[in-house]
């Protein structure tokens, strides 16, 4: 038998874990958890992340993807397992669906944040002049390559003056090693109808050295780029808490 008209558009106006016995089944949750979950928003609102460790603000996540039972458990675990808030948030797929507890909704929710956060990063150096902005290309380039388990490359493509016009990962690959081609990133250039590059790609160890592979390709791409007019500015190598700049280190 349907539901009354008006019962079906009636809007749910107040939070899951709040809500009175008989807008939700089964019921409330109980009142320790209940108040924790306010006590936890409470202190998040008047202090931001700083006023919290990791696992009490990816709780915060978790109270939306598990609205009817207590997260702290399953937020501990995931600490856990993979040392810190950063970490968790960008953890594949596969190994998070590892740990108890963790389904669709949580990796949805934690891949909701991790692109939000990108993208926020992103936009402080989206068509903006990439030499005079440093600091926030650095920044966006931490927040999405340093906590990854896998090499990725990525090319940022300047126009004539220095602006960013397209930032694209070129490849993935192992966790030390990322197939790149010299030819392909060339053409990619010409197509965008780029002035300038700067090659990123991250080391998943944390140490930013660069390897003598690193050296060797960056060299082919330079070498390459310059045949065609094409300015290479630097090559960054992201670790976990800091970066080497070819162009500082004198590589370049």
């Amino acid at each position: 038998m349907s539901q009354p008209r008006a019962f079906q558009e009636s809007p749910l106006l107040f939070d899951a874990d709040e809500a009175p016995e008989s807008a939700l089944n089964p019921g409330r949750l109980p009142s320790y958890i209940r108040d924790h979950r306010k006590r936890l928003r409470e202190r998040f609102l008047q202090g931001g992340s700083a006023a919290m460790p990791d696992y009490e603000l990816l709780e915060l996540l978790l109270f939306r993807a598990i609205p009817r039972q207590d997260v702290k458990p399953l937020a501990r675990r995931l600490i856990d397992r993979f040392g810190d808030f950063s970490r968790v948030l960008t953890a594949p797929q596969d190994r998070l669906a590892e740990v108890e507890g963790v389904g669709e909704a949580v990796i949805t929710e934690l891949r909701v944040v991790e692109a939000a956060a990108q993208r926020l990063a992103r936009a402080k150096v989206l068509h903006r002049p990439i030499l005079s902005s440093w600091s926030a290309l650095l920044d966006y380039c931490h927040t999405a390559m340093a906590y990854r388990e896998t090499e990725q490359f990525r090319i940022l493509f300047l126009d004539r003056k220095n602006v960013l016009i397209a930032d694209e990962e070129q490849a993935r690959g192992t966790v030390d090693h990322v197939p790149v081609y010299p030819r392909e990133v060339v053409k990619r250039a010409l197509e965008l109808n780029a002035s300038a590059l700067i090659l990123v790609h991250n080391h998943p160890s944390g140490d930013p050295t660069p390897s003598q592979q690193d050296i060797l390709l960056t060299n082919q791409i330079l070498d390459a780029l310059t045949v065609m007019g094409i300015v290479l500015h630097d090559h960054l190598i992201i670790g976990k808490s800091r970066e080497t700049s070819f162009r500082s280190a004198g590589l370049l």
